[in-house]
C-alpha cells in the first residue's frame, strides 16, 4: 500500500535529520513550458526556469525564482546563462520514508512516488521533494 504524504512539516517529526546538499549540476532554460519526467515522477516547468541534470545524471526542475536564490555559476559563466552551477549550502528537513508513498511537491503541485528506503526532503512551508535513496547518499551530508 502507498501511503500520501501531503508536505509535513519534518521539523517536528523526532526521525528528520538536518541535511545540506553539494552539487555541481548542469543548467539549461527552458524556452518554453513542458515537462521533465524525473527519477521519481512529472516535473513541470514554465519558461525560463531552470532544467536541471545532476551529478547523478537525474534530471528536474528549479523554478527560476527558486533557482535563482539557491544556485551560483560554477562555470565562468554569468548567472542566467547556461552551464555548470553550484548549489547554495541551505540545510533542509530530511526523513527516510521505509515504505511506498507518494507527496506533492507543493499543495496542487506535481505528486512524486517514493519506493521504500527513499527520502522526504521538505525545503520550507509548503516546499516539498522526494530524493531517491542512492542519490541521497551520492550527494547529502547531515548538516
Amino acid at each position: 500500500m502507498t501511503e500520501e504524504l501531503s508536505c509535513p512539516d519534518l521539523s517536528t517529526d523526532a526521525a528528520a535529520v538536518r541535511v545540506v546538499k553539494d552539487e555541481v549540476v548542469q543548467v539549461e532554460f527552458a524556452s518554453a513550458a513542458g515537462l521533465i519526467m524525473s527519477a521519481v515522477g512529472p516535473n513541470h516547468y514554465a519558461q525560463s526556469d531552470a532544467l536541471v541534470t545532476g551529478s547523478t545524471g537525474d534530471r528536474w526542475c528549479v523554478s527560476r525564482d527558486r533557482f535563482d536564490a539557491k544556485y551560483r555559476p560554477d562555470g565562468g559563466q554569468p548567472h542566467g546563462v547556461a552551464g555548470a552551477y553550484r548549489n547554495v549550502p541551505v540545510p533542509v528537513w530530511a526523513k527516510q520514508i521505509h515504505h511506498a508513498f507518494r507527496i506533492a511537491r507543493s499543495p496542487g503541485g506535481d505528486t512524486l512516488s517514493g519506493e521504500p528506503g527513499d527520502w522526504a526532503l521538505q525545503y520550507g512551508p509548503d516546499d516539498c521533494g522526494l530524493v531517491a535513496r542512492a542519490r541521497f547518499a551520492a550527494v547529502y551530508r547531515p548538516a
